[in-house]
Parts: C-alpha cells; structure tokens; sequence
C-alpha cells in the first residue's frame, strides 16, 4: 500500500473520529425537552453542524480512497476510528476507560496492522 492512500486512509477516518467528538459535544449541550425542541437544538448547534460538515469531507476522501484501493483492503482501517473516538473520549471529554474496553480497542488496531501489512 502506498504512502500516500495510507494517508488518506487516516484522514477520513480521523475527520470521522473528529466528527463524533463534536456530535457528542453538541448533544451534550442540548437540554432534555420535547422532540420538537430538541431537534432545533441540534439543528442549530455549531458542534452538530460542524461535526456533519466534517463527516461530509471525510466521505469525499473515502471516496477517494475507494477509487484507488480494494474495498478489502481500505475498509478494515475503518478499525482506527475506534482507536481515535476512545482516545477522545477520555482525553477530551474525560470518559473513564475499561481494562475490556483497552483490551478490545488494542485488538481492533492489531487487526489493522495486520491488514496493512498483508497489502503491502
């Protein structure tokens, strides 16, 4: 695999892992009400706008990524968004984190490498 399609590869899985630590952040600020409201809310949260704005550009490069490489082999890297989104969520918004949920979010990226590594 080329440098440059592992690149890209990890650039729409990090504006995806980015993407869901804005979501987060903008339900989070919503307050509980009913349907109606709620939905403004979202709709008008800066983190929630800016999170599926990111989403959108993280499609755009995976597709990309699509054009250039085997389905089987780009989307097991998808794995690293797992890794990122747990990262963020006990680095940014101060989730605790499991010795199961390490254990299993190390397995992901082993399988990762190990994909990367049967391309090359």
């Amino acid at each position: 695999m080329r440098l440059q399609s592992l690149l890209l590869i990890l650039l729409s899985v990090s504006l995806s892992a980015v993407a869901q630590l804005l979501l987060k952040m903008g339900v989070a600020r919503v307050k509980q009400g009913s349907a109606l409201s709620a939905g403004m809310a979202y709709a008008t949260s800066p983190q929630i706008i800016g999170g599926f704005a990111l989403y959108g550009l993280g499609a755009f490069v995976w597709l990309y990524v699509l054009s250039r490489l085997p389905l089987s082999a780009a989307y097991p890297f998808v794995g690293i968004g797992f890794v990122l989104t747990m990262a963020f969520g006990v680095l940014v918004l101060g989730e605790s984190l499991s010795a199961m949920r390490l254990l299993g979010t190390a397995l992901i990226a082993v399988g990762c490498v190990c994909v990367a590594r049967s391309v090359a």
